[in-house]
């Protein structure tokens, strides 16, 4: 039952009782994984009593994913989906199901069947000790060891880049409270830093372990590539967070000690120059100086230039949406009322 966005379904939305809580699963071909992801979440709703609404964000999958999540809308009017004509990746995706999310607790989860939607009443309740995202430690972890010996390299770097130190920041079993997702800015890669980005912004964040199960279908579509793009999409959220408005600290910090270095060995040299007639064969030493000042200059420089743009960076890149499921608003819509509206 795909909605097209006509009045007779807007007025559905609109008369639908507004969820409390809203889980948003991005995913990309795990059309095996849908069907029993569905029943075990529907179980846990049901058991619990929530008022919730499940958003399946598929990324371009070219498996029949979506087909089946047609055939789920079909039978529930819980179920909501966005789907992407291509792939734009798990930040873009997260990205549009936090806009179409209208609970005001967010679950975040993969499609993969690793996470455990049982372990949701936990991380909800942690949630009521006053913190504002929970975010799960896969304490005991069912992969590869090429897979979990980048991931712990990976947080370490993050916690002390950050200054939030937490064993797992990429599990993808989250709960937000809604401030959170409305303030974070989702620019893409951005999805493994959601608990470093809600703490600089002042929100409290918390960890527990949970279950985490192996693989039933599919294949992982973490590599090497992705833990290099994790490291430096790290360096980013430095800059969006800490530098975002003043970027020339950044830049200029390291360029001015650049320069201060080449400067002291430029003023070595003289002296020697001054006091033996001779520079005493320290060439290198002469141009590694004229070197330092060269490339602390251009950082200066480019910090500069980086204070003149800052303002105008897109928070994130906007999908194209090819298709939806109950959800009357997507993200490229609101996007443009908000520009006309700046």
């Amino acid at each position: 039952m795909t909605d097209t966005e006509s009045p007779q379904s807007d007025a559905t939305v609109r008369d639908q009782t507004t969820p409390s809580l809203s889980i948003v699963i991005p995913l990309i071909d795990e059309a095996e994984s849908i069907r029993p992801l569905y029943d075990r979440i529907t179980a846990l709703v049901d058991r619990e009593a929530y008022n919730a609404e499940i958003i399946f964000i598929d990324d371009g999958s070219r498996d029949g994913s979506y087909e089946n999540i047609q055939q789920l809308a079909e039978t529930d009017d819980r179920v909501r989906a966005i789907r992407f004509r291509r792939n734009f990746g798990k930040s873009a995706g997260l990205a549009n199901g936090f806009r179409a999310a209208r609970g005001e607790l967010i679950v975040t989860m993969d499609a993969d069947l690793q996470d455990d939607p049982g372990e949701i009443p936990r991380l909800i309740a942690k949630l009521d000790e006053g913190y504002d995202l929970v975010s799960g430690w896969k304490q005991v972890r069912h992969d590869p060891v090429t897979k979990r010996l980048p991931s712990r390299v990976f947080n370490w770097l993050t916690g002390v880049m950050s200054g939030i130190r937490l064993h797992d920041f990429n599990c993808g079993l989250k709960v937000y409270r809604r401030e959170v997702v409305e303030e974070i800015r989702m620019a893409r890669g951005m999805h493994r830093f959601t608990p470093a980005l809600a703490h600089m912004r002042g929100f409290r964040v918390a960890e527990i372990p949970v279950k985490h199960h192996p693989r039933e279908f599919g294949r992982s579509k973490y590599g090497a590539k992705r833990f290099i793009d994790g490291v430096l999409d790290l360096v980013t959220v430095l800059l969006l967070t800490r530098y975002m408005t003043r970027p020339l600290r950044f830049f200029g910090w390291i360029g001015s000690t650049l320069v201060a270095s080449g400067v002291i060995i430029g003023l070595y040299i003289t002296w020697l120059r001054i006091m033996y007639g001779s520079i005493l064969n320290r060439h290198p030493l002469l141009w590694l100086g004229i070197l330092l000042i060269i490339v602390g200059l251009q950082l200066v420089s480019t910090g500069l230039l980086a204070e003149l743009i800052a303002s105008s960076r897109p928070d994130t890149e906007e999908a194209s949406i090819r298709d939806t499921i109950r959800v009357a608003d997507s993200g490229q819509e609101s996007a443009k009322r908000n520009r006309s509206q700046g």
